[in-house]
């Protein structure tokens, strides 16, 4: 004898009322906060780039160094802290300008101290502590080219990084002032550089402090010059998970602890203004006007 099959419609029946409670927020499903997550993994990930100097980028040693990495260092020892695990193992993630937000939204890391900039249209992705650093978009070339300024690049072929604001801002920059740039891009700054070196682009446009940073570590560095006033000012900041308040609340403390105990100033002295790893060469950038007055303000506004 055959049992017969419940009817199609009832089984559909049945299921629906499940539906909204495995959609409904805040129920198991739901991610957990960055603190919770390390407290019940008893690990932590953070993510660094191999060629953000002085931020964060791969030292003569082949381990991260530079200065979002070692105030992330200082946020991670606060963790530990915070979620009563001593023995909080630490790993580290390479990312790159395309891969950084896809990592942090899936949880495969969960934090960023690199060279990323705090935009409004990240802000909809992911979150930002407190503006560490500001920057502007300027080129570097060959020294032997003889380019002076952006309205000597009409025509020329022009790489950029692909997947940082820098980018689209040269986008905008050609469409504006009618320039005719052969705008390329790279999938990190090492290899943009490259092309510059190599002859295959004119220029590289990023961020300046950036721009310093990867002459400064060039096999030879007075081959290269960087030129142009920067074409639009930037914050960056640690990047963060988006409406995750607890783990931003201790981000932004441990911070604040650093600018008001001048242990901030010594930090950029130390990555800014001395010799640095791995050619010990000092990038003498002073610290702009911009970072001063944020130092005042603490403030986590993004730009447009």
């Amino acid at each position: 004898m055959f049992r017969a099959l419940p009817h199609p419609r009832i089984r559909k029946l049945s299921i629906l009322p499940v539906l909204p409670l495995l959609a409904a927020p805040g129920l198991a499903l739901a991610d957990p906060g960055t603190l919770d997550k390390a407290r019940q993994s008893g690990a932590i990930t953070v993510a660094y780039r191999e060629s953000s100097i002085p931020f964060s980028y791969l030292g003569g040693d082949g381990k991260p160094t530079g200065f979002g990495w070692e105030i992330c260092n200082k946020i991670v020892e606060q963790v530990k802290v915070a979620t009563g695990r001593k023995d909080l193992k630490v790993n580290s993630q390479p990312v790159t300008s395309q891969n950084r937000i896809p990592l942090l939204q899936n949880g495969t890391v969960d934090i960023e101290c690199g060279s990323t900039t705090n935009n409004s249209e990240r802000n909809k992705q992911v979150g930002f502590a407190i503006n560490y650093f500001y920057t502007g978009t300027r080129f570097i070339t060959k020294a032997s080219s003889g380019l002076k300024s952006v309205e000597d690049l009409k025509g020329r072929k022009v790489v950029s990084t692909v997947g940082t604001t820098n980018f689209q801002v040269l986008r905008r920059l050609n469409a504006e002032r009618g320039l005719d740039l052969d705008l390329i891009g790279a999938k990190d700054h090492a290899e943009s550089l490259l092309l510059v070196e190599h002859g295959r682009a004119d220029a590289f446009g990023m961020d300046d402090v950036l721009l310093y940073g990867l002459r400064a570590s060039a096999k030879d560095p007075a081959a290269l010059a960087i030129f142009g006033d920067p074409i639009r000012v930037e914050p960056y900041a640690i990047m963060l998970r988006k409406d995750d308040a607890p783990f931003k609340a201790l981000v932004d403390r441990v911070l604040t602890g650093l600018i008001r105990s001048g242990e901030f100033e010594q930090l950029y002295k130390k990555w800014f203004q001395s010799p640095i790893p791995p050619h010990n060469i000092n990038l003498n950038a002073p610290m702009s006007a911009e970072l001063q007055a944020n130092l005042k303000a603490l403030s986590d506004k993004p730009t447009f």
